[in-house]
């Protein structure tokens, strides 16, 4: 196993030398305005000819380098099917929303997965989810007919979302790999805990939390759920008893502090990689690590189009991987 991946690790340490540090992104949210950070982003290689001046081509560009990149390692890509598992319920959520509402070209769909945006359409236009993967049959069913019968939005969301969490922590069980067992853990608590946040803010029952959040051994979810029916306080003191206690620390400063932590406190799972040689580890970790670059320069833009101070930018910028 070792000799399987020295290649493509050697590779990918190669490739980390042009991630962006920390002290690229402070360059970056620098740029005078939204005009120059493309002009910086392009001198860095991002984007191609064809995407030149436009953000979403560049970044659009930019995810598709990622699998490029892997693709070249000859490595099996069901390694790194958990990692597309967002998109995959996406499509389910934004196709079962076209479908029962009649809502056409509202919703957006993500291509670069097993089941784009018009197979997925088809699969649930004819009911026939037993074309979707095994984890997410059950819940396209009950999605589909919560939605159709009820029309509560919400709902339909929840039961697709905490659907997408218990296949990422299954799928993590079931690894080899140890940074697929860490990530789906660290991804699963920490949904956990923003779902007890919003819940907190909006009031939400004890019986809305319990089916939203999935199980997972960093969070227990009788005594998270809890804590946000007794307050963000209370939220913040059980945090400080696990494994995310750093949490509170950005829940007590701000909420843009509390969703920068959430991304962070991922990379930081997979930081670790860093020093493995003889793994898939650090292939998986730079597709994570990119993925994370590529958000964090997507809030810069976004900030910059809207003329946010560089102050208000830098609170919502994500750690990086180097």
């Amino acid at each position: 196993m070792s000799e399987q991946y020295t290649y493509a690790v050697a590779r990918i340490r190669a490739l980390e030398v042009g991630l962006f540090s920390n002290s690229t992104i402070d360059q970056l949210i620098a740029c005078q305005d939204y005009g120059q950070c493309l002009q910086f982003l392009e001198e860095k290689g991002w984007g191609d000819s064809e995407s030149s001046g436009d953000a979403e081509a560049i970044l659009t560009r930019e995810e598709e380098k990622i699998w490029e990149v892997v693709k070249d390692l000859h490595i099996d890509m069901d390694h790194f099917a958990v990692l597309s598992y967002p998109k995959l319920f996406h499509n389910l959520k934004a196709a079962i929303k076209e479908v029962c509402t009649g809502e056409k070209n509202r919703h957006i769909y993500y291509e670069d997965v097993s089941i784009p945006g018009d197979a997925m359409r088809e699969i649930v236009s004819e009911k026939d989810f037993g074309k979707l993967p095994a984890y997410m049959q059950h819940a396209a069913a009950e999605a589909y007919e919560s939605l159709l019968h009820t029309g509560d939005g919400q709902l339909c969301d929840c039961i697709i979302d905490r659907a997408a969490l218990d296949a990422i922590y299954e799928a993590g069980k079931e690894s080899d790999a140890a940074i697929i067992r860490d990530y789906a853990e660290s991804t699963v608590g920490v949904a956990d805990i923003k779902i007890a946040v919003r819940s907190q803010k909006t009031a939400k029952s004890m019986d809305f939390m319990k089916r939203a959040m999935a199980e997972c051994e960093s969070v227990n979810v009788d005594q998270l759920s809890k804590a946000a029916l007794a307050g963000m306080d209370a939220i913040r003191d059980y945090l400080l008893g696990t494994a995310y206690a750093e949490g509170a620390d950005a829940l007590a400063e701000s909420p843009s502090a509390f969703e920068r932590w959430c991304d962070n406190r991922i990379i930081q799972t997979i930081s670790p990689q860093k020093y493995q040689a003889f793994t898939i580890g650090p292939v998986i970790a730079y597709v994570i690590a990119r993925q994370n670059e590529i958000k964090t320069v997507r809030i810069i833009l976004s900030g910059k189009q809207n003329e946010l101070p560089e102050d208000s930018i830098r609170e919502r910028v994500r750690e990086m991987y180097v």
